[in-house]
């Protein structure tokens, strides 16, 4: 028989690792949920409708364990509120995914209050989840970027910008807190189909895309992140993109 001993790195396993999944009970952040879920990992999920959140945590019990909370992390002090409350109920928490987000236009299609709720949960309540993981002890954090980043249009002012701002404070958080033992990855996907697709791409309109890859499903994000956690401890998946096969063709 052929020793293939040396054929794979050793993988770590996220048995028994308590996840915190911000953002949890819809879109990518759901399909994380339930696929870290599936793999023996300990979930506790947050998001802003309690219906979407009931959803979520049903989805999980059918796969593995998983608790949560409605809470809107915009608000002042949630982020805190709500990072106590995960690790409490989890004993402690040894991984973030930071991935709540809403959508959002261009700057001059915006109202002030609109732009200012924006930054408050896509960038404000990013940074703020990370130092509350960090405080929390959590040694792997993953952020959800966006390739809005880095295509670049009209209609992209704001979520662009502070995605661009996620990425930078993701490289340099990984700078900061890796000689701590910490990991910082960040996540970036193209088109993809979620709730925060509606209304300008109907669910119909998303699963014809899907059929065509021109758009990603929630759960192609998922494996990636998966990757990114079940690599060796000695490693660290800076950054990882994962867009449609056909996107530059749409």
């Amino acid at each position: 028989m052929t020793d293939a001993s040396d054929a794979h790195t050793a993988m770590t396993s996220l048995k028994g690792r308590r996840v915190v999944v911000t953002g949890g009970t819809t879109g990518i952040g759901r399909a994380i949920a339930v696929l870290l879920a599936s793999e023996g990992a300990r979930l506790h999920i947050c998001g802003r409708d309690p219906h979407h959140l009931q959803d979520a945590l049903d989805r999980i019990a059918d796969v593995g364990e998983g608790q949560g909370t409605s809470i809107d992390l915009a608000e002042d002090g949630a982020v805190a509120r709500y990072f106590e409350e995960a690790g409490r109920a989890l004993g402690g928490i040894d991984v973030a995914v930071i991935n709540a987000a809403v959508a959002a236009e261009g700057l001059t299609d915006m109202s002030a209050d609109a732009v200012r709720y924006a930054i408050a949960t896509d960038f404000t309540a990013y940074l703020m989840s990370a130092h509350a993981a960090i405080e929390a002890g959590a040694t792997d954090l993953v952020l959800t970027g966006s390739m809005s980043a880095h295509v670049l249009g009209p209609g992209s002012t704001v979520y662009a910008g502070i995605k661009a701002g996620i990425a930078g404070f993701a490289e340099a958080l990984r700078r900061e807190v890796g000689p701590k033992g910490v990991r910082v990855s960040l996540v970036e996907p193209g088109k993809t189909g979620a709730d925060m697709q509606q209304p300008d791409l109907p669910p119909e309109k998303q699963r014809e895309m899907i059929a065509k890859q021109t758009m990603l499903r929630a759960e192609d994000i998922a494996v990636g992140v998966h990757y990114v956690l079940t690599q060796p401890q000695r490693t660290v998946v800076q950054q990882i993109t994962i867009v449609p096969r056909d996107q530059e063709g749409e």
